[in-house]
């Protein structure tokens, strides 16, 4: 099978794009080994104390910790939403279903700064502001979109004949949905997980609008960090950052990559 030439200089293109785009911020993992007490280029020596320093200091193992569990939650709140937004704006037919589809997609045409600020105001009103329960409706709120356009796509893939022939033999519409449905919505369900999950770890510009001294994510304890110091640990945090992302990345390509080879 021979690829055109326009095939290649695509691919080609894209690699060097994503390479100039990626490769500056790998600068930071050699710089996170630095035998040096502040952050410096090119680094000296080798040791692994930054990373033992980012688990061992409570401020640092506090704001991991806040990550994970806001991550974890975001990624479960939006999935949820996503499902049921997916299903009704799929399958559903109704005045206002452009409107709602509009809005759902609001926050990712939206400068997440505004976000943040209307965040904050809204937050202070109802008091959870500098709360988890904050952050994670905020991220939840960001993520939507992603979910709802990963479980969306994956809802359109699947055959209605499928549910009514199901529908037809007797299975009740709860039953349906788990025996027929659900299986064929794991990819969509999966990836929108992950991106939500994604969204939230990054985040830092409406983290740092809505968090308080006791509550605060990894990613603003670094910018915080890197405004009143040059702790070789702010690398660690943020060699951290791109690792989890990395891996979560990695896990939904080759999760999409052995579906697509089952199939075939």
């Amino acid at each position: 099978m021979r690829i055109s030439a326009g095939t290649v200089a695509l691919r080609t293109w894209t690699f060097l794009v994503a390479a100039f785009m990626v490769i500056p911020t790998l600068v930071i993992v050699p710089m996170a080994f630095t035998e040096s007490s502040r952050l410096s280029w090119p680094p000296r020596g080798f040791q692994m104390g930054w990373f033992q320093m980012l688990l061992t200091d409570p401020e640092w193992r506090a704001a991991t910790a806040t990550s994970v569990s806001v991550a974890l939650w975001t990624a479960l709140a939006a999935t949820l939403l996503g499902a049921l937004l997916s299903l009704t704006l799929v399958r559903g037919s109704f005045a206002g279903q452009r409107t709602l589809n509009v809005l759902m997609m609001s926050p990712m045409i939206v400068p997440v700064v505004i976000v943040g600020v209307g965040c904050y105001f809204a937050y202070v009103r109802l008091g959870i502001a500098g709360t988890t329960l904050g952050l994670v409706a905020a991220h939840t709120a960001l993520a939507l979109p992603l979910s709802v356009v990963s479980i969306s796509t994956s809802l359109r893939t699947i055959d209605p004949d499928l549910e009514r022939a199901a529908a037809g033999l007797g299975a009740r519409p709860v039953t349906v949905f788990r025996r027929i449905t659900l299986p064929q919505l794991a990819s969509g369900l999966a990836a929108s997980a992950i991106f939500a999950f994604i969204t939230s770890w990054d985040d830092v510009v409406v983290a740092g609008f809505i968090t308080s001294p006791t509550v605060r994510t990894l990613p603003v304890v670094i910018f915080n960090q890197l405004r009143t110091g040059l702790d070789p640990t702010v690398a660690a945090a943020a060699t951290l950052l791109m690792l989890v992302t990395t891996v979560a990345l990695l896990a939904l390509g080759i999760g999409s990559f052995l579906r697509t080879r089952r199939r075939t």
